[in-house]
């Protein structure tokens, strides 16, 4: 079946994000909008992460992908063209095999898809890597799987076929796999699994229970076949008669399962989809209870979830053209195309630690919860001092996934089974083992978590209205909140969410956050003692000048009799964004003079001791300053975003100054971190879900009517196919 984009309007819409973007020069390459430090390819859920390193895309032919701690993927997509096969992407010394490397043009990321557009002899070839983010629809949100879709354009008269493979390093354990095939309805897929893997065990960060898939199904124009075995072997076979035939090999490490369509000779341009994933049956262990995938309620197993997702494409496509327009188009508007540019590369990775999990017994999707894994550190489940951070994007586009994310851990806080006095700083040790903490030894920082859940509730509440929820717990949030009047002021020495940095008594920052938090509890709470302490704790602090330096220019690191030390106090951002008046607009104005004047060459470090900066925290700073101070932060993060000093997936913290004599420009151990969602604090200040195009409630497949454009038809065309 065809459908015409230019009917549905899709060609000014896309037309109009892409006149934002300029582009970015990488040898032969056009990079648009701009070189990022790596093209997010399937990023959907923490097992699920696979991204192309910009600084291979030159060479993305024999470029392999990896998983977003840095492991290589085996990962292959060849086109052959009236006989003569061409690599797109990922087969190593493609000339040895017979196979032609494709010359790369054009590099594109939005927010939704990443883009790479090739010239296969005579013909063009577009990559289209989409991976949905529709937060709001928890059915097309928990699927775990991503699309490819191979478009070739100008292909009048020529004979095409279409081919893609993987291996088992996508199971983290190649030495232990096993493949299987499936087949229904004309679907096939293949799934790579780790003989006998422990539930919930992990390699690197990478799942070994569960399944990689590799999954297609024919159009009426194409016939599509399977063969697994040895690379060579099997990709020979494509290379010689364009298809796959015969019995599957011996498996053994180093082989890969493929998939092949032959379409034949065509009168114009096609399109062709592969469906890459991580399914996991078991997918969260919460408090002793199995919990499974949002989507398995509806599509309860491998196959139909893969056949409905196929089914989806053209309805999350037009969603993501519509969505990524209209992200551009507001964060353009709210401080820039620069900002634009961040938003569009952080917006897969802030969802991408995240999974949507039902109970497995019941599949009641009532009880559904968000688990998120602290990616790059020490694989927390659930952990407050991420969900904080990231919580703007949620803010933006569903507001939900803050009581979504909190849901589990205040579950486990109402039982009792937390003892000490303040909050709990995640809901178990390592993903995704949400068990808690019953031995009271989870890292301890008792002001960050204390003020961290009570603004979340606020800013939850202020974002959806509904005071059920907080209702239910308040007596949990009380207790918090008590804690914070008797313990806010006297700091005793202890961690930050920024424990890298190492613990502090008296830490003005802490001090800010917990007047801050106690003003949010009495908003929602309707008790204004706790608002009065809070605003009397600002006071102290600003006013009064206990955490300011004596001239009052700047807040100090720790107070009292520290006046040349200072923090990016960016605890001040919930403040201004629940207009909760804590502190006043002289606190603001006084940040927004000073930190123009401690600027590195990449920006402003976390603090006085620290050459390097926390780009969530900074884009949070940047909400509370006047607009050229804002802009400044702005530029200094897309400065580092675009720098090609690094390859990493968007690291949150990075090298900002060269004082302490480190290089500038440069990412320190942080990958992929769902943090980066805090890079929309700028775009929150614009109201909570401001993000319109995405209309979805709960798995309902209504959509708005939008459409796509692009250089090839693909994108500008006047057709797709829909497989």
């Amino acid at each position: 079946m065809r459908f015409n984009l230019s009917s549905l309007g899709l060609g000014s819409l896309y037309a109009s994000v892409l006149s934002f973007y300029s582009g970015q020069e990488s040898s032969s390459v056009t990079h648009h909008p701009v070189l990022p430090p790596s093209y997010p390819l399937a990023v959907r859920n923490p097992y699920l992460s696979a991204w192309m390193p910009s600084d291979r895309v030159q060479q993305l032919p024999s470029a392999e992908p990896q998983f977003w701690a840095g492991q290589k993927l085996g990962w292959s997509v060849i086109v052959r063209v009236d006989g003569q096969a061409y690599s797109l992407m990922g087969v190593p010394d493609p000339d040895a095999s017979n196979i032609r490397p494709a010359t790369v043009s054009r590099a594109e990321f939005t927010a939704t898809h990443s883009i790479f557009d090739l010239t296969a002899g005579t013909v063009a070839v577009t990559l289209d890597f989409l991976s949905p983010v529709s937060p709001s629809n928890y059915v097309r949100q928990s699927l775990p799987f991503s699309y490819l879709t191979v478009h070739v354009s100008e292909a009048h008269g020529h004979d095409i076929q279409v081919y893609s493979d993987i291996d088992a390093r996508w199971t983290g354990r190649e030495s232990r796999s096993r493949r299987d095939f499936g087949e229904q309805d004309g679907l096939a897929f293949y799934s790579l699994t780790v003989e006998d893997a422990p539930l919930y065990a992990e390699a690197d960060d990478m799942a070994l229970w569960g399944s990689a898939i590799l999954a297609s199904r024919p159009s009426s124009f194409t016939r599509l076949s399977a063969l697994s075995g040895s690379p060579e072997d099997v990709r020979g076979l494509f290379v010689k008669d364009g298809e796959l035939s015969g019995e599957d090999d011996i498996w053994r490490e180093g082989s890969v399962v493929a998939l092949a369509h032959k379409f034949g000779k065509v009168t114009g341009g096609l399109s062709v989809n592969f469906v890459i994933g991580y399914d996991r049956e078991t997918a969260i262990d919460y408090l002793g209870e199995a919990y499974t995938g949002f989507y398995r309620a509806e599509y309860p197993t491998t196959s139909s979830a893969l056949s409905f997702f196929l089914d989806d494409y053209r309805s999350a496509l037009l969603e993501s053209l519509k969505f990524d327009q209209e992200l551009a188009t507001l964060s353009t508007a709210t401080a820039g195309p620069k900002y634009a540019d961040i938003l569009a590369l952080s917006t897969r990775q802030a969802y991408g630690g995240i999974d949507l999990a039902v109970p497995k017994d019941s599949l009641d999707t009532d009880e559904v919860l968000a688990f998120i894994k602290e990616l790059s550190s020490d694989g927390n489940i659930n952990t407050i001092d991420v969900i904080m951070p990231a919580f703007p994007i949620y803010y933006v586009m569903d507001p939900d996934y803050i009581r979504l994310l909190l849901e589990p851990v205040m579950q486990y806080l109402a039982v009792g089974r937390w003892h000490l006095p303040y909050m709990i700083h995640d809901l178990g040790a390592h993903y995704p083992r949400a068990i808690g903490h019953d031995d009271q030894e989870a890292e301890p920082m008792p002001i960050e978590e204390c003020g961290n859940l009570l603004i979340l509730a606020a800013a939850y509440v202020r974002a959806t209205g509904d005071t059920d929820w907080t209702s239910q717990y308040m007596e949990v949030f009380q207790k918090y909140a008590d804690y914070l009047v008797g313990n806010s002021v006297d700091i005793a020495n202890q961690l930050s969410s920024n424990d890298a940095a190492g613990p502090l008594a008296n830490e003005t920052n802490l001090a800010i956050k917990a007047a801050v938090g106690l003003k949010a509890f009495g908003e929602v709470s309707g008790d204004e003692f706790y608002s009065r302490i809070g605003e009397e704790n600002a006071n102290i602090f600003f006013q009064q000048g206990l955490g300011t330096d004596k001239d009052q220019t700047h807040f100090v690191l720790e107070y009292p009799d520290w006046p040349d030390t200072w923090k990016t106090p960016y605890n001040l951002f919930p403040d201004v964004l629940l207009g909760l008046e804590t502190f006043s607009d002289a606190a603001y104005q006084m940040g927004s003079r000073f930190f123009t004047s401690v600027r590195g060459e990449y920006g402003v470090s976390l603090d006085n001791r620290q050459d390097w900066a926390k780009s969530d925290w900074n884009m949070w700073l940047a909400g509370t300053f006047e607009t050229s101070t804002r802009d400044e932060f702005v530029d200094d993060l897309w400065s580092f975003m675009t720098n090609g000093k690094h390859n990493w997936p968007f690291s949150d913290r990075y090298v900002a100054t060269s004082a302490h004599g480190n290089e500038p420009g440069v990412p320190i151990l942080c990958r992929a971190r769902p943090t980066v969602g805090g890079h929309f604090a700028l775009l929150a200040l614009k109201g909570p879900r401001s993000i319109q195009s995405l209309s979805y409630r709960h798995g309902g497949l209504s959509y708005p009517g939008v459409h796509m454009l692009d250089r090839q038809q693909y994108l500008v065309g006047s057709h797709i196919e829909e497989l």
